[in-house]
Order: structure tokens, then C-alpha cells, then sequence
């Protein structure tokens, strides 16, 4: 009997073990975790300042797209701390960002929003054009299929946001000039329908 009981305990530590391992993950290199933490909050920028014209011009676009990039962020956030990375956001308000770059830039571009409709629909255009651009250029040194996979379904959204900002624009008589991605690239999302991207 006594051995029996071993037997049983010594089987239960191991089927604990093996589900341990099955739900660990590879930890991920430094650069890795320090370009989801920059996307984390490149998302949270592009939703503070839709949210900032929003309240400004109450402009349905902008309600819709920051609720996208909310989702942006959430997906990000999960990738986070499935690899146990520290999130910069956290509680921070509206308008507050760990990254001083993007500090600057959310200052800068929520002066510009408050210029006009078509300034703040520019900003809108300019905010996507930059995020496809990084995104883009982060994949290339990405390596888990997960975090690609989060990635690919952002900068799908963002192509998306960036047709819709643009058409805004025409609408309101103004025009986006591409800054960061190619003069090719930009004319084909604008010139191509919607795409579907999963939930982002």
C-alpha cells in the first residue's frame, strides 16, 4: 500500500510537470519586449488623440477608430503578459506616455487637431501612415508566430483606418499626403477596399 502511495504521488508531480511545461512559453529577447512596449503605446497615442477630436468636432470617425485602437491595444497588452513584459500604460490618463518621443508627438499632434476638421483628419491619416510604417519594420525582426500574427492583424487595421481617414478628407475637402511609408504603398491601400482583419 505504502508503495502504491508513492507510486501515485510520484505520477501526480510528473502530469503536473508535463502541464506546466505545455503552458510555458520561450522567454523572448530584450529588443523583442522593448518593440511590443513601444507599439503598446504607439496604439495608445493613435486612441488619445482620435479621443481628444473626438470631443473637439464629435466626428464619428474618430469615436470608431480610437474604440479600434483600444482593441490595438488590448491585443498588444495580451502579448505582454503572456511573455511577461512590464506594460508601460498601466493606469496612465489620457495623454500620458512613459515614451518621451511619443509624448512629444502626442502634444504635437493634438495642437494640430485642434487647427481644424481637416488638420485633425490629416493627423488621423499621418498617425496610421507612421504605425504601418513601424509595424512593418518591427515584423522584420520578429520571430514568434504570435506576435506576428498580432502585428499583421494591426497593420491591416491601420491600413484600414488610413482609407477611411483619407476618404474623410475628400469629403471635407482636403487631401494626405504620405509621409513614411512609399508613394507605391500608399496609392495601392488607398486605391484597394477594406480588408478584414479578424477583431482589429
Amino acid at each position: 500500500m505504502f508503495k502504491k502511495t508513492i507510486l501515485f504521488v510520484l505520477l501526480s508531480l510528473f502530469v503536473i510537470s508535463c502541464s506546466k511545461d505545455n503552458n510555458s512559453v520561450n522567454p523572448i529577447d530584450t529588443m523583442t519586449a522593448e518593440d511590443m512596449q513601444f507599439v503598446r503605446e504607439e496604439e495608445k497615442l493613435a486612441r488619445d488623440v482620435y479621443l481628444h477630436s473626438y470631443d473637439k468636432y464629435q466626428l464619428q470617425i474618430f469615436k470608431n477608430i480610437s474604440e479600434s485602437e483600444q482593441s490595438h491595444m488590448d491585443a498588444i497588452l495580451g502579448q505582454l503578459e503572456k511573455y511577461s513584459v512590464t506594460d508601460p500604460v498601466g493606469d496612465n490618463a489620457r495623454g500620458v506616455f512613459v515614451n518621451t518621443t511619443l509624448q512629444g508627438l502626442y502634444d504635437e499632434l493634438t495642437a494640430k487637431s485642434d487647427e481644424s476638421l481637416v488638420e485633425a483628419l490629416k493627423v488621423g491619416a499621418l498617425i496610421e501612415d507612421l504605425d504601418i510604417f513601424d509595424i512593418e519594420n518591427i515584423l522584420k525582426r520578429v520571430s514568434e508566430s504570435s506576435i506576428i500574427n498580432v502585428y499583421n492583424n494591426l497593420t491591416c487595421g491601420s491600413r484600414n483606418h488610413l482609407r477611411s481617414f483619407t476618404s474623410e478628407l475628400k469629403a471635407n475637402g482636403g487631401d494626405y499626403e504620405n509621409i513614411y511609408i512609399s508613394d507605391e504603398y500608399y496609392n495601392q491601400i488607398i486605391n484597394s477596399d477594406n480588408e478584414k482583419c479578424g477583431n482589429n
